[in-house]
């Protein structure tokens, strides 16, 4: 089985994309690249069996309603409430909320925040993978899936705080990853892993996505799929990360 795990930006400068080779007992870092383009994730969707995306796939529902019906406000109807509870709604995605109440953190907004601009392009690329007959579905079971890599270290038990800022950080963190995952082979990868938080979270990224493959993660209940769908789901993992090595 083979997954990728994509760490997105704005542009292909601080984007990176992992493979990981899933074979009986181990798992194989086969490919680590930094600056990549959209070209290069279509391609690599065309091949995998999942693709792990650091990046919201959609947006708010609750936003997009606002965004379609705030070009009527001259006409003095609708009129909209303005306060912060009412702008949460508009500021988060129900899968935020979810992340918050697992982790007791916010992700970024995608609707406040410059993650938009990285959404736009995830939008992008959800819209050429389509073309090549590659299945979207942003509720996570299709070949593409949200992935927040932070997240899902704490989750795994690892202590996050820093790393994305801190080479040394970077270090100890992944000397901790390894020590629950042996079977992890990151051939020469290493350094570039500690040198470059893109590559370190692409990585996370594409083992975070061989737990939505293989079920291990918190899907959204039947009543929030069609929702999950529109706005996206972070694929959070359930399960250690020990047992990702445990099926072929």
């Amino acid at each position: 089985m083979m997954i990728a795990g994509v760490d997105l930006a704005a542009e292909p400068k601080g984007t990176a994309l992992a493979l990981i080779d899933w074979i009986p007992g181990r798992a194989v870092l086969t490919d680590l690249q930094l600056g990549v383009a959209d070209e290069a994730i279509v391609a690599a969707a065309t091949g995998v069996t999942k693709m792990g995306i650091d990046c919201a796939l959609g947006w708010p529902v609750e936003f997009i309603n606002f965004v379609n019906l705030q070009a009527e406000i001259s006409t003095g109807s609708p009129q909209f409430d303005g306060g912060i509870d009412w702008r949460r709604k508009l500021a988060y995605r129900e899968t935020d909320r979810r992340v918050r109440q697992v982790t007791g953190r916010w992700p970024l907004s995608v609707s406040t925040d410059r993650l938009g601009m990285t959404a736009m392009r995830a939008t992008g690329l959800l819209s050429k993978m389509a073309h090549r007959g590659i299945p979207i579905d942003r509720s996570g079971v299709g070949k593409v899936v949200e992935i927040y890599p932070a997240a899902s270290m704490r989750i795994w038990g690892f202590q996050t705080s820093g790393y994305r800022a801190s080479r040394d950080i970077r270090a100890q963190l992944l000397k901790s990853v390894l020590a629950e995952a042996p079977w992890l082979d990151l051939q020469s990868n290493t350094e570039l892993m500690i040198e470059s938080c893109d590559a370190f979270d692409s990585v996370i990224a594409a083992l975070a996505a061989r737990s939505a493959a293989l079920g291990q993660y918190q899907a959204p209940e039947a009543a929030l799929i069609e929702q999950a769908k529109i706005e996206g789901w972070v694929a959070l993992p359930n399960a250690s990360l020990g047992g990702l090595v445990q099926a072929g």
